[in-house]
């Protein structure tokens, strides 16, 4: 049996390498990531967005503040974010589809994508 796909937090621009590595060790096009919002940090890999999540629940990351999405590398800046989890239906937050709806919300989680994980440039 594989090794479950590893799990980064960080609140520093990842390494070209270690994305290139979380990317390949995942699903080879992509990797999911959850954005805390507050805190400004990312949880990068694993394969599913649960999971990011419950270790950033873990290190004192407050539910409303955790946001997902999909990150592809070589999409360039306006394609490489995309908004959609499970983790992102929160009805209780006007959030009722896997889509982050509020624009605000989108616009913190695509600059924490883009700063924190990479701009959409190849590996």
């Amino acid at each position: 049996m594989r090794d479950p796909a590893p799990i980064v937090v960080t609140d520093r621009r990842l390494d070209p390498v270690e994305l290139g590595r979380l990317v390949r060790d995942g699903f080879g096009d992509m990797v999911k990531f959850v954005a805390d919002i507050r805190r400004r940090v990312v949880a990068v890999g694993g394969q599913l967005h649960a999971d990011a999540e419950s270790l950033l629940l873990e290190e004192g990351s407050a539910q409303e503040d955790l946001w997902g999405g999909n990150y592809y590398p070589g999409r360039g800046r306006a394609g490489c974010v995309e908004y959609t989890a499970l983790i992102n239906i929160r009805p209780a937050q006007g959030n009722r589809g896997m889509e982050i709806q509020d624009q605000t919300v989108r616009a913190e989680v695509e600059a924490l994508a883009l700063g924190l994980i990479g701009d959409g440039g190849p590996l």
